[in-house]
């Protein structure tokens, strides 16, 4: 039951990484995981993606999720840092968590891939949770507010990035001591639990006179 999330069909797991022609697949778990996160960060980046084209058209319209001065999804679409690429964000995302669906989805119906595409998810999803780090210090630290829907996809990027990397580790796909293979197969929900600990207790510290008022 530990590793269910992480161990993939057959015994690949138990073997050693082979050529460039061996392909893995993953559990059910596994892949329900890539598309229940996938599904939860598309929703935040359609619904923000929504709100920025209303308040686009309407500079006064104030989104559904505005509930005070910290939580102000408004005040975070306005900013800078909401069109870094020079485009609003979620319209990367809207591509991204699609794809992750789509793997999600390949998995389910029996797909194996190839080194080179396990490797390339990974890449994705930390470039994805690299944009979301440095999303929440500007938002914590610069903007001074936060999205909720915008928290949701931050929720969902870590956890993906976390059981990509932990699927690539018990698979050989990425190198690791025998005994990390081990520790992460059985606490595999260690990491993304704490990492989105220490970010709840940012938030809160953060704002803390606000909280407690």
């Amino acid at each position: 039951m530990a590793t269910v999330l992480a161990r993939g069909q057959g015994s690949e797991a138990e073997e050693t990484a082979g050529g460039a022609d061996e392909a893995w697949g993953g559990t059910r778990a596994f892949a329900l995981l890539l598309v229940v996160t996938g599904a939860a960060g598309l929703l935040a980046a359609w619904v923000i993606t929504l709100d920025k084209f209303k308040l686009l058209e309407d500079p006064d319209f104030t989104p559904g999720c505005s509930l005070n001065p910290v939580v102000s999804c408004g005040n975070i679409m306005k900013s800078e840092q909401a069109s870094v690429f020079g485009f609003p964000n979620p319209m990367l995302g809207l591509a991204a968590y699609a794809v992750v669906i789509a793997v999600g989805v390949g998995l389910l119906a029996g797909a194996r891939h190839r080194r080179w595409f396990w490797l390339g998810l990974n890449a994705g999803t930390l470039f994805g949770v690299g944009f979301c780090t440095w999303l929440q210090y500007q938002s914590l630290y610069s903007v001074n507010a936060l999205c909720l829907w915008c928290c949701l996809a931050w929720i969902a990027t870590i956890v993906m990035f976390c059981y990509v990397t932990v699927h690539n580790i018990e698979h050989r796909i990425l190198p690791a001591p025998t005994g990390l293979r081990g520790v992460l197969g059985e606490f595999h929900w260690a990491p993304p639990v704490l990492w989105i600990g220490v970010i709840g207790m940012l938030v809160l510290t953060r704002w803390w006179d606000f909280w407690t008022s």
